[in-house]
């Protein structure tokens, strides 16, 4: 079941289903949507107890999404921008290949591309390029995090997520990294890691769970920070 509803001045989106167990509050962009996953039968008095007692954090959510940077729609044309591990390249592209291709030469992203390739071709070229480009780094940054923190999960996974940089299965000790971390700072990815890594011990954002973070992470504030501050796709 969906709806939408207003509480304490947000636009609220709820899904309730009946395989849900817990309450989960998110602000997605681009517009700081809030969206309420909630249990089938859960009471919408509790559903507006939950964003009350986040009001502020929920507020402040909002406020940094509307107000972050965003980037025009992609048109896969030379002269645009593309982010790498933190560091901005310059697209080239060249015509007259049998197939797209993508390579990195210094501080530019070459592109080659077919005569009359279209945008989606050209989209799926850079989109798999970032695949494999996380795919070198991610077992190094596995098994740094993976000593720091003393956690390990049974699969690491990619996924090109555009609201959240990972989640975690705990049941399945499985945790999935937004291949849009493959664009910010390699610190932000290993960030994120070990956020997800300490919640196989502590399944909520509580203040244990911070607790935790800043033993295993003491700047993950200010790497949060960069991961909102830098420009999305």
């Amino acid at each position: 079941m969906k709806y939408k509803t207003g509480i304490v001045g947000f636009d609220v989106s709820v899904s309730k289903n009946k395989k849900q167990k817990n309450l989960y509050v998110r602000v997605v962009p681009p517009d700081g949507e809030v969206k309420v996953s909630v249990p089938f039968n859960c009471p919408d008095e509790e559903i507006r107890s939950l964003i009350i007692k986040n009001y502020f954090q929920i507020k402040e959510a909002r406020e940094r999404i509307i107000a972050q940077a965003r980037r025009d729609k992609r048109e896969y044309l030379s002269g645009e921008s593309f982010y790498l591990w933190g560091k901005a390249y310059t697209l080239e592209v060249v015509e007259g290949f049998k197939s797209c291709n993508v390579r990195q030469d210094k501080d530019r992203i070459i592109l080659e591309v077919p005569l009359e390739s279209t945008l989606e071709k050209r989209e799926k070229a850079i989109t798999e390029w970032y695949r494999e480009e996380m795919k070198k780094v991610l077992p190094d940054v596995i098994e740094k995090c993976e000593e720091r923190t003393g956690l390990r999960a049974n699969e690491y996974r990619i996924k090109n997520m555009k609201t959240r940089w990972g989640t975690c299965n705990i049941q399945k000790k499985r945790v999935w990294l937004s291949l849009q971390l493959a664009k910010k700072p390699i610190e932000c990815l290993e960030y994120v890691l070990v956020h997800e890594l300490v919640h196989l011990i502590e399944k909520g954002h509580n203040n244990k769970f911070y607790a935790l973070v800043e033993k295993f992470y003491p700047n993950w504030k200010a790497i949060r920070e960069l991961l909102h501050e830098m420009p999305l796709s």
